[in-house]
């Protein structure tokens, strides 16, 4: 029995520790912890706060929602993607792969790095929502809206995951670039949806980012279509997809 325990003890310590390492390694990266920490609490005070006008507390409170998913979506992009296809280009993970620790331990701890992240960014905008934007969430919306933002960086690290797997260190970072920052503004999380050309609200379900923020809108009170359980299906499949690729990708390796 003391066997057992002792097992299980170790097998967290091997979690615990790859979490905590994965975390203050990119906490440690500039170019990833300022731009993620930073740019989404940020816009959301230029855009959300200062440039809205006076007597629209909606728009701050919509904005809240969406830019709490493009605050998400950096830890997932780039966390896994970037990380990833580095460690792959320096052989690190072939030497991961050699050391005697659980064999999920790298992706969970990378996926806890993108939740902690998410959490700290969602916490942020909730702060200056309510204390600046003059927001007015109940308790539950505030707890729920949080738990949706950091939930929902699972589909967009899977992504980053299979990213990682196929482009090279050098070129992941502009690759993400090129979905991640098009995706923001194609999904309506910048500029509300409905300013958008009407073909670009007709395309919008084709990104993960807007299904994601039908979900954080639906759960402040903005304007959603109420589809939550579809959404849901939704990112969950793309999150199993692109996982399975990256699974197949990283076999071959």
């Amino acid at each position: 029995m003391n066997a057992i325990v002792q097992s299980r003890h170790s097998l967290l310590r091997c979690y615990w520790l790859e979490a905590r390492c994965e975390f203050l390694r990119l906490l440690r990266a500039p170019s990833f912890a300022v731009p993620t920490l930073v740019f989404p609490p940020m816009f959301y005070l230029l855009f959300g706060v200062l440039l809205a006008r006076p007597g629209h507390g909606g728009m701050a409170t919509q904005l809240l929602a969406t830019y709490g998913v493009f605050g998400v979506m950096a830890p997932g992009l780039f966390g896994f993607g970037v990380a990833l296809a580095l460690d792959r280009e320096r052989g690190f993970l072939a030497l991961k792969r050699a050391l005697p620790m659980p064999p999920g331990a790298m992706l969970v701890a990378k996926l806890a790095m993108a939740m902690l992240f998410a959490t700290i960014i969602a916490t942020m905008l909730l702060v200056l929502a309510v204390s600046v934007g003059h927001v007015a969430l109940s308790a539950g919306q505030m707890a729920t809206l949080l738990l949706v933002d950091v939930l929902g960086v699972v589909p967009f690290c899977a992504m980053g995951l299979a990213i990682g797997t196929v482009v090279s260190g050098q070129g992941a970072p502009g690759v993400i670039n090129l979905l991640y920052l098009p995706m923001a503004f194609l999904a309506g999380l910048w500029v509300p949806l409905q300013a958008l050309p009407h073909v670009l609200q007709i395309a919008a379900p084709l990104w993960p980012a807007w299904h994601l923020a039908q979900v954080a809108l639906a759960v402040v009170g903005g304007p959603s279509d109420g589809r939550i359980g579809l959404h849901v299906l939704v990112l969950a499949i793309e999150a199993a997809v692109f996982f399975a690729l990256a699974r197949r990708r990283l076999a071959r390796a």
